[in-house]
């Protein structure tokens, strides 16, 4: 299953300038998203972060893979029109900056829901190498 930014946008309720994320190139609703961000010189995070040192700021790409990991949870039929919040982010680690130029992928797996509450272990990553690994516990409503 391949998304565009349109396509996404009937899922999550994220719009620009946050919604971080350009395509989703695989899903299994509910279990796992791969998803695209093609890291541009004109986002809007660069103007200020850092001048002449332009670097996507560590959050960011956490927020990168819990839209991603939202997307595979709010395509379920019963999670149409709903939202999914963070309820925690554990073991984050950055390996490697993040720049313009750079494709990240995003790839998130569901590894646990209870109700409305759930894990997403993501690991992004940029021409093979990993730049962030974390657990995202998210809460549907």
């Amino acid at each position: 299953m391949v998304l565009n930014k349109e396509q996404i946008m009937e899922i999550i309720p994220h719009r620009d300038p946050f919604l971080l994320i350009d395509e989703i190139v695989e899903m299994e609703p509910g279990k796992r998203a791969k998803a695209v961000k093609h890291i541009k010189a004109d986002d809007f995070w660069f103007t200020g972060h850092f001048p002449g040192h332009p670097v996507t700021p560590g959050v960011l790409i956490v927020e990168m893979m819990a839209q991603t990991g939202c997307t595979a949870i709010l395509s379920l039929p019963e999670n149409t029109g709903k939202i999914g919040f963070f309820g925690g982010i554990n073991d984050v680690k950055f390996r490697r900056e993040v720049v313009p130029g750079d494709d990240l992928i995003l790839d998130v797996e569901i590894i646990k829901t209870k109700g409305p509450v759930g894990v997403g272990k993501g690991i992004a990553t940029v021409g093979g190498e990993k730049a962030c690994s974390a657990e995202i516990t998210f809460i549907i409503k």
